[in-house]
């Protein structure tokens, strides 16, 4: 058997390093060949490395969040044949045992009725507990019921204390009355006996790495570095919700069903002519604005890490239906986790949305170096007067944002009552 030592490979133009967001594989695993074995994260995307070759996970070379620079090791993985142990490297000793900490003591074992404890060799006397520390008992693991008795349960009911929260210092980690004591003792039983209400002090520690660490980054230097303007308006979408069901309710079965995000799609390229400085990118750091012709429509997407902006590219040169298909295809690839680098970057403008939770207003952060952002908030049917009389109209509020260093107010203001135009009037979305 032969050791093989797998070095973080180059995953992307001009990356020196990446972050370990996500391990595969645990130290012991056997990989096959191409087995996906970690994920790693770039300022562009998320990038699946596989394994080089067949082996058994002997070591693993960083924790999630870790940076690694590119032919760095990453893997150690025991293989047949020589393997490259030669050229590595790298430490290839197996990790020892971390020795017990001075003060701690091994669990003690339960007793059972036809066993008995041996007797220690010399017997050593035990100190009082001190008020301010509590005797060490058992940790219970995660998920693992606690131990005690039926009298205990009951009394712990009655004074409103949830067992889970108590380690016990009884046999095995057993809790005892002597532990409920204590408990009281601390004051943190708040409210009447019985009333099961208790103070809450615990605090968890979590690391903010992969893509939350990113979404943090890139977010917090969008509104340290750019002066947002913010622009809502309210447009009246009775008429464009009439075609949209007429639409959906007619679609071919290959057509994908219609939401409102192809309509406002339509209206932003329509737009966008007009107002070419804000389908652009700018990079401040060398004072240049790259204003596109082509819109590429970055559609902000949750899943289960995070924010991401898949991007429709060339909306301009599709129809309400090839829109819909490729918002739907990248919102799913997002979702799974299977957006390519090239499918998340490129964005010349994006929409965001919160669907049923959009709210009245928001105040959407620009995704920098863009210099526009529309924010879709909720549909709601309200009582609107039009020509001196009280008619129930389906309406919604856009929220927009944009880098005032590049769009002057009036001009914001101006493209977002362009596209209130066209979609409160659908059929100018058609016209040539």
């Amino acid at each position: 058997m032969g050791t093989y030592v797998f070095k973080l490979p180059d995953i992307g133009e001009g990356i020196a390093e990446a972050e370990i967001a996500e391990w595969r594989v645990a130290v012991g695993d056997t990989v096959e060949e191409d087995q996906p074995i970690v994920d790693m994260l770039t300022d562009k995307a998320a990038v699946e490395v596989p394994a080089p070759t067949d082996g058994k996970i002997v070591k693993l070379h960083g924790e999630p969040g870790d940076m690694v620079p590119v032919s760095s090791p990453l893997v150690t993985l025991e293989v047949e044949g020589d393997g490259n142990a030669v050229e590595a490297d790298v430490e290839l000793r197996p990790a020892e045992e971390p020795a017990p900490e001075p003060d701690s003591q091994p669990a003690p074992e339960p007793e059972s009725e036809d066993t008995q404890p041996e007797p220690a060799a010399k017997p050593q006397p035990r100190p009082a507990a001190s008020p301010s520390r509590k005797p060490a008992g058992r940790t219970r693991p995660a998920g693992e019921k606690p131990m005690a008795s039926p009298s205990v349960r009951r009394r712990a009911r009655e004074l409103g204390i949830h067992l889970p929260y108590l380690q016990g210092t009884g046999p095995a980690g057993q809790i005892t009355h002597a532990d409920l004591d204590e408990h009281l003792a601390s004051g943190q039983i708040a409210g009447p006996a019985g009333s099961g209400l208790v103070q809450k002090t615990g605090v968890e520690d979590i690391r903010i790495i992969g893509i939350r660490r990113k979404i943090a980054e890139r977010m917090q230097d969008a509104k340290q570095r750019i002066p947002h303007f913010a622009y809502v308006e309210e447009i009246d979408l009775t008429e464009l919700e009439a075609l949209r069901r007429h639409m959906n309710a007619t679609r071919r079965d290959d057509q994908p069903k219609l939401t409102l995000l192809p309509f406002l799609m339509k209206a932003m390229v329509r737009a966008i002519p007009d107002f070419p400085q804000v389908n652009s990118n700018y990079d401040d750091a060398a004072g240049v604005l790259h204003q596109y012709e082509g819109v590429h429509i970055g559609i902000a997407t949750q899943t289960k890490v995070g924010l991401t902006v898949p991007v429709v590219r060339h909306a301009e040169a599709r129809d309400l239906w090839d829109s819909a298909s490729e918002v739907k295809r990248l919102a799913d690839a997002a979702r799974a986790g299977q957006a390519t680098k090239d499918e998340l970057s490129g964005s010349t403008i994006t929409i965001t949305s919160l669907g049923a939770l959009g709210g009245i207003v928001t105040t959407p952060v620009i995704n920098s170096p863009e210099v526009a952002i529309i924010g879709v908030n909720k549909l709601v049917e309200k009582p609107v007067v039009i020509d001196g009389q009280i008619t129930i109209r389906k309406t919604m509020n856009l929220s927009s944002s944009f880098d005032h260093r590049i769009v002057d107010g009036y001009d914001a203001a101006l493209f977002i009552q362009t596209i209130k135009g066209l979609l409160e009037f659908p059929a100018t979305l058609f016209a040539t």
